[in-house]
Order: C-alpha cells, then sequence, then structure tokens
C-alpha cells in the first residue's frame, strides 16, 4: 500500500470553516435568547421603579457599609453584585421624607460592618425622617445583632427583637497584632524611621514591639471612649434611659439577646416575624389578610439618587461632591492621585461649580500622592470654595489632604489628625541565608550604589533617610500651620503622630465644625438659590447588570441554592493587611492601626 500525501491546506480549511460555521449558530442561539428574555420585559432598557401607594421602605443592610456606590455583573453567576453608598441612602431618606407615596421605614439591619461615623450619620438621618411625622420602626432578627447595628435601629421609636436572636451590647475595643517575635524567628530586621518626636505615630509599633506602647495606649483610649460615649448617649437618649444603668449592663453583661434588652427596655417589644409584619399592618391600618406593600430601601435610594444625578448632570450643577475612599496612592481601587487630581481639574475649570465638597474617608498612605492631591485642594481652593466631610477617618494623609479647605466638617466620633511620618526598611539578609541558605555577594563602583534588602544600612544611609523624613513631616506641619491659621510650634504639640476623635479635634482647632456630609452640603449651598449637587466619580450602570437585575426581580420568589466558598473574615482581614504592606513604597503618612466597627 503506497503512502498517501495530505496537504495542510486539505485539513485546514474544512476544519477552519467548520469551526467558524459551529461559531455563528452558537452566537446565533446565544443573541436569539437572549432577546427571547430582553423581550419577556417589553420594551428595551430598566423598568422604572413602580412605587404604590401606602408603601413601606425596607431597609436590610449587610455587609460593608461605604461612602461610594458600586454594581458590577457577575459573568459567571449571571447576577449582580451591588453595593449602595452611604449618599445614596442619606438621599434616599431625605426623598422619602416628602415622597407621599411612602408612609414609614422597617428598618432591618444584620451583620452590617461599617465605621462609627457613618452609623451616626444614618441613625442621625433615621431620627430626622420621623420628624416628618413618618414612623420608622426596626426589628432585630437573625442569628446575631452587632452593637453598631442596634445602635442604628435605636434612631427608630418601635424597635422590635425575634425572641432568641442574639446581640451584642459590650462597649468598644480594639485588638492589634504585633509581628516582632516572628521576625526575629524568621531572623528578619526592620529599621524604623519616624519623625522626630512622632512618638505617637504608634503604625510602626508592631514590628519592634510586642504590646501597645504609653503614648499609642493613651491615644486609643481616649478616642474609643469618645465613640463609646457617643453611642451610649444617643441610646440612652432614643430610649430614656440613664447612661449610668447603660454602663452597668455593659460591665455585668446583663444583655446577651433580644429578651434580656427587652427586660433591660432597650427595644419595645419581642414578636416573631409574622407578628411583626401584623404589627406593621396594624400600624398602616390595613386588614391583616391583606399584603403588606413593602419596597427595598436600597433600589428606592439607588434609583432616586441616579435619577436626580441624571437629572442635575443636563442643568449645569453649581456644587461639586468629590468622593474619596481608601488608602492614599498613586494609582489604584482607593483614593488614587491619578484619579482625584483630575476630578479636581475638572470641577476647578467647570464655570458652574462654585462650591466642592471633599468627602475624604481614608487612614493615609503615601506621603507623593498625599502631596500631589493637596496641590490640587490648594488650587481649587484658590478659586472657589472648598469644604471637607470627614466620614469614619481622615487622618494622616487623609487629613494632609484636607488641609487647604476653606471649612472642616467631621462627626464627633471621626478619627482624625495622626499627623507624622514614617518609614520602614527590612533586612532580610540573614533570613535569606539562615533560614534558606542563599547568600549574595556584590560588586558596585561607589560606596552606596548597591541598595537592597539583604544589606542592612549604614548608620550614615539611616541617617540620610531619617532627614527625608524629618523633612516631610516638617512639611506636613507647614501645611496644617497654614491651613488652620495656627502657629508652627502649636501645630508641633498637636501633631506628633497623635490620632483624635472628631469631638477632641474641633476643641483643639484641627477640624471646623461636627456634622455629617448632609451638614457639609447644606453649608457649601447656604447662599445658593438653587443648589444643584453632582457627585463624582460617577458610577455608570451596566447595561448587562441591568439585564440580570429584570432577570433577577422576576425570579425573586424562585428558591435557588448556591454553593460558595466562605472564607475567614479574619484570614480576609490579615491577607488583606499583607496586601497592603506589600503595596507600600517611599514614605508614609499612614494612620496608626485600622478598625471595623462591629
Amino acid at each position: 500500500m503506497s503512502d498517501q500525501k495530505v496537504s495542510f491546506g486539505k485539513l485546514f480549511w474544512p476544519s477552519f470553516v467548520a469551526v467558524m460555521i459551529a461559531g455563528l449558530i452558537s452566537l446565533f442561539l446565544f443573541f436569539l435568547v437572549l432577546g427571547g428574555i430582553i423581550g419577556s420585559f417589553g420594551d428595551f432598557g430598566p423598568a422604572p421603579l413602580a412605587i404604590k401607594n401606602s408603601t413601606v421602605l425596607h431597609l436590610k443592610l449587610t455587609g460593608d457599609l461605604k461612602d461610594k456606590s458600586d454594581e458590577t455583573f457577575d459573568v459567571a453567576d449571571f447576577k449582580v453584585n451591588r453595593t449602595v453608598g452611604l449618599p445614596d441612602l442619606l438621599y434616599g431618606i431625605e426623598k422619602a421624607k416628602t415622597d407621599p407615596k411612602i408612609k414609614g421605614i422597617f428598618l432591618e439591619l444584620g451583620s452590617l460592618r461599617c465605621g462609627f461615623a457613618s452609623a451616626k450619620e444614618l441613625h442621625d438621618a433615621i431620627k430626622d425622617f420621623q420628624k416628618s411625622g413618618k414612623f420608622a420602626v426596626a426589628y432585630l432578627s437573625g442569628e446575631y445583632v452587632s452593637q453598631t447595628s442596634y445602635y442604628i435601629s435605636s434612631a427608630a421609636k418601635e424597635v422590635y427583637g425575634f425572641p432568641s436572636t442574639n446581640m451584642e451590647f459590650t462597649g468598644i475595643g480594639v485588638q492589634l497584632m504585633f509581628f516582632k517575635n516572628l521576625l526575629d524567628n524568621l531572623n528578619i530586621e526592620v529599621d524604623i524611621v519616624r519623625g522626630s518626636n512622632n512618638d505617637f505615630k504608634s503604625a510602626v509599633e508592631p514590628f519592634f514591639r510586642t504590646n501597645m506602647s504609653d503614648s499609642s495606649r493613651l491615644q486609643t483610649q481616649t478616642f474609643l471612649r469618645t465613640m463609646w460615649r457617643t453611642m451610649r448617649n444617643d441610646i440612652a437618649l432614643n430610649k430614656g434611659l440613664d447612661t449610668v444603668l447603660l454602663d452597668q449592663h455593659v460591665d455585668s453583661l446583663h444583655i446577651l439577646d433580644c429578651q434580656s434588652a427587652y427586660k433591660a427596655k432597650l427595644i419595645s417589644g419581642l414578636s416573631y416575624r409574622d407578628e411583626f409584619l401584623g404589627l406593621l399592618k396594624k400600624k398602616m391600618g390595613i386588614p391583616q389578610e391583606d399584603e403588606l406593600e413593602l419596597q427595598s430601601m436600597e433600589k428606592y435610594a439607588l434609583k432616586a439618587f441616579s435619577d436626580r444625578q441624571l437629572l442635575v448632570k443636563n442643568q449645569n450643577p453649581n456644587i461639586a461632591v468629590i468622593l474619596a475612599e481608601g488608602d492614599v496612592a498613586t494609582s489604584g481601587d482607593g483614593i488614587s492621585s491619578e484619579k482625584i487630581c483630575k476630578l479636581f481639574q475638572k470641577v476647578r475649570n467647570d464655570k458652574n461649580i462654585i462650591a466642592v465638597v471633599f468627602r475624604i474617608n481614608s487612614p493615609g498612605g503615601s506621603a507623593l500622592a498625599s502631596e500631589e492631591i493637596w496641590r490640587e485642594v490648594a488650587q481649587t481652593q484658590k478659586k472657589k470654595k472648598v469644604i471637607v466631610s470627614m466620614g469614619d477617618v481622615a487622618a494622616s494623609g487623609g487629613y494632609y489632604i484636607a488641609t487647604p479647605a476653606d471649612r472642616i466638617f467631621a462627626e464627633p466620633t471621626t478619627i482624625t489628625g495622626s499627623i507624622g511620618v514614617f518609614g520602614m526598611i527590612p533586612y532580610t539578609g540573614k533570613f535569606m541565608e539562615n533560614k534558606l541558605g542563599i547568600t549574595f555577594d556584590e560588586v558596585r563602583t561607589n560606596q552606596h550604589s548597591l541598595t537592597t534588602l539583604n544589606k542592612k544600612l549604614t548608620p550614615e544611609e539611616l541617617m540620610v533617610i531619617q532627614k527625608q523624613v524629618d523633612k516631610i513631616y516638617t512639611q506636613f506641619l507647614t501645611r496644617v500651620s497654614n491651613g488652620r491659621k495656627m502657629k508652627m510650634d502649636q501645630v508641633g504639640i498637636l501633631a506628633r503622630g497623635r490620632v483624635w476623635s472628631g469631638e477632641d479635634a474641633l476643641r483643639i482647632g484641627l477640624v471646623d465644625e461636627l456634622g455629617g456630609l448632609t451638614k457639609a452640603i447644606a453649608y457649601a449651598s447656604r447662599k445658593m438659590n438653587n443648589p444643584k449637587v453632582v457627585y463624582f466619580p460617577i458610577v455608570k450602570k451596566n447595561t448587562l447588570s441591568e439585564i440580570a437585575d429584570m432577570i433577577e426581580q422576576q425570579q425573586e420568589e424562585d428558591e435557588t441554592i448556591q454553593m460558595d466558598i466562605a472564607i475567614p473574615t479574619e484570614l480576609k482581614a490579615l491577607y488583606a493587611r499583607i496586601k497592603k504592606i506589600e503595596s507600600m513604597s517611599g514614605i508614609q503618612m499612614r494612620m496608626p492601626f485600622e478598625y471595623v466597627m462591629k
């Protein structure tokens, strides 16, 4: 039998054409199915949020509460992952006060994670909502109700709880993690460089100490007391209780669940969910057999906020709100100087913008990026007023970028100050040699031409870095001195890297007024007849997410089982911490620690 050679073309082209035809058929079928899905909703595009008469808004908050809304489309699960920002919620609550179709708010808060300043803004908004004559009722249910969730719920005049739901009411505490022993075991040394007299700048303590210094403990105790006092006093006022009695409950661990909370008069009553819904129907004046008209507060707020922004953008807005949240860096997902600077340039050159509200929620970060943002804020302040609203934290670099502003607002519990600078240089040479068996050799042209983590800095090199850190610290003091109109020696006493609460910051002159974002916007618009507020960055709605959202609404009564791989919260936090340390470069203006309110 003779061998027959088959040319490449005879094999390739038929296969290629077959694959192309199969792909086109698959693509055609996909769009046919997708068209059918979209067609089932009528005309393409998001259906308007239909609010019926006598509607109750259902505010059910779980997960993280941040300043910026976020919406992503999960292609694998064909669902929308949505985070509702605090400004959206505040606007939604404000709009609901005058919406004739809205009769009240039903609060149901689960495992909410947010800073205390954000919790207070939401708490105060709920209290203000009830001044309109409409009701706010809270229901505590689930396995566990955090102290922060209860605090927000306490703003409602009536709070009910599921009889066996656990409840936290223990006061406020923080725990810090120290790595010195770990580094010692690994033969890793760390050179610490702080601004001169920066004894309160405790961000670096975990790397050379095994416990808190006296100065770190002092500043932490001081602002924690302010947080607890604010929370306790608000709860006492809301529920008509004595603050001394509340402290006794906390110290004696009297409040463990909703039953003990009811006995202590922290909640109005105990009820199962069907009983609670019956109470709501009675409050609404509708028969028990009728359906209760509930509408998601998150969707209502998002829709109201996005509609308002769409309208304002076409009406020459005169107030710009710039949201800045996260670590300060030259790029990335947090407060990127690259992005924030462009936003300030945009609003500064917009002749219609009269005032800028700069919302800061940041523990600081890169000294270089902080200076870049400072420059744009200062340049904008020369042309139009910049008003700063501090969120949960605006410390170190987060405070640095606020200093040129015309006026600074903070909540009593905002963490701020931390005016200081630090740097860390790890030395891994002994670790590489003793633990991994790796050695190094070198060749260089000059005395200081080789810089590596595997070689310790000489005293001369370390002194050069110290001088650079002190130079940046002096610049920080100068920025504060000029911005706050204080003498340098006065700023030096308040600085030293010390963290202050917003309440104390007002007393010592680092901020001008207590209040949240709403109050800062009101101040910016006080002399305007028709204030029109536009927010930056603008969150653009994804068309695919709209389709998925409509499908989700249509199938919301269907039960689905989803497999989820749950990563422990502590492991997530540790991973995030490692990634943050990994991303640090250059000299830092950063808060001494991180905290999450439960």
